[in-house]
């Protein structure tokens, strides 16, 4: 089995030998793109051959920046479009594809790389692992009603000098959105999209970029590709867009509101989207597909059991190919040291790292120090943006705490300002 490069000439072999691994069949053509292929850039993709050169896997990696705690910005490649033909599983083509990969991907200076698993047990493996998580939230319509927020009821009755009583809603979260909600079709507002998603995805711990190249292509899902979707435009009192929310309305009996995402500048934009939503006619219930799992949506309802979680699962797996480099790129929001003790099986090595934080900024060096933690490369990686505390990979068993306060202590270490989530597919 021999691993290689695949050129711009190899894109429709590679679509194909992709499908047929997955055992699909390409879709018809739509008018102005929308496959979810169409995005791929050839020159990091990876074919696996047989010795007569017919190509039996595929492996890609899309360029991509991802939002750290703390705000930085950093490349990354989101490893996509991976099998390989039913006929050739079991053979070492995954593997070989997985470590010839990697080594490019430290060949190109990055020091992350990261996916979406199409199922848990492959990509742990391979040293990647769950990041972030994201849930979906089902409300009824007749259950809908947001509350008056409490601490800002009681606020405003201490200035009125009353003890009790209601106040108008204008809004919630932290403070009240002023500004204004139009709504206009998908295919309309690529710019705005794609502007209000950058803002967004620069101040979300755990978001990637969406790069002009998918827009222009309307490469992925929904409001990206050219599915038919009705748009939420908020924009402030400054007529500067600040948020929108994507949706489509099932016809028939359920009359069921799909949200494809809520991307919003702040609390109070997010919470004016999701009141429109919410108040809108002849929809029986509303679904929103992609919600933080600590988001204060279903704490705004008035009806706490209004908001069903339809299902919490995990979205981005984070693999670091560079200790080192990859917790001194993040921020932190806490001072101390730890010694890890870091074992990645499936690249044979192995490290001990003496990290010290100070003024939000780390350093991270070689030591022979006893280890506070012993982990696998896959568990720093799900530790890593903040999604998972260390403590808890400690009682599940696959971090090992040399001494009693050395889970607390990592807890306190590796804890950001706010959950890392990531909403976008690719």
């Amino acid at each position: 089995m021999e691993i290689r490069n695949t050129t711009d000439q190899d894109f429709e072999l590679f679509v194909g030998t992709m499908l047929a691994a997955f055992g699909l069949f390409p879709e018809p053509p739509v008018d102005g793109g929308g496959h979810w292929w169409s995005a791929l850039e050839m020159d990091r993709c990876l074919f696996a051959v047989t010795e007569d050169g017919k190509p039996v896997g595929t492996a890609g990696a899309y360029p991509f920046e991802l939002t750290l705690p703390g705000g930085n910005l950093v490349p990354v490649s989101g490893v996509t479009a991976v099998g390989v033909l039913p006929s050739h599983r079991r053979q070492g083509a995954l593997g070989a594809m997985m470590r010839h990969q990697l080594t490019e991907l430290r060949a190109r200076g990055e020091f992350l790389s990261v996916l979406l698993a199409s199922e848990a047990l492959i990509y742990r493996r391979f040293g990647y692992g769950p990041a972030t998580y994201t849930a979906g939230l089902t409300v009824a319509r007749h259950r809908s009603a947001l509350a008056v927020p409490r601490a800002r009821a009681a606020s405003d009755d201490r200035a009125a000098g009353t003890g009790s009583g209601s106040v108008p809603v204008s809004g919630s979260g932290s403070g009240s959105a002023t500004g204004s909600i139009e709504v206009v079709r998908g295919t309309e507002c690529g710019e705005v999209l794609e502007e209000v998603y950058d803002r967004y995805r620069r101040a979300q711990p755990g978001a990637l970029s969406r790069p002009h190249r998918w827009w222009s292509l309307h490469a992925g899902q929904p409001p990206i590709s050219p599915a038919p979707r009705y748009v939420a435009v908020h924009r402030d009192a400054d007529g500067v867009p600040d948020g929108y929310a994507s949706y489509t309305i099932e016809p028939g009996a359920s009359r069921t509101m799909k949200v494809d995402e809520i991307i919003a500048a702040d609390d109070a934009v997010h919470t004016a989207l999701a009141r429109f939503l919410l108040e809108h006619d002849l929809v029986h219930q509303v679904s929103f597909k992609h919600v933080p799992t600590d988001h204060p949506l279903r704490w705004q309802l008035e009806d706490f059991r209004g908001g069903e979680v339809t299902g919490v699962g995990d979205w981005l797996w984070v693999r670091l190919l560079d200790v080192p480099g990859a917790l001194t790129a993040r921020g932190w929001f806490a001072d101390g040291e730890i010694v890890l003790d870091v074992e990645d099986r499936f690249l044979a090595e192995h490290g001990r790292h003496l990290l010290t934080v100070r003024d939000g900024k780390a350093e991270c060096v070689p030591t022979d120090r006893e280890p506070d933690l012993s982990l696998d490369v896959s568990d720093l990686a799900s530790v890593y943006l903040g999604g998972s505390a260390p403590s808890t990979l400690v009682r599940a068993g696959h971090i090992r705490a040399h001494h009693p306060g050395a889970a607390a202590l990592a807890d306190a270490l590796f804890r950001t300002e706010r959950s890392p989530h990531c909403l976008h597919w690719f």
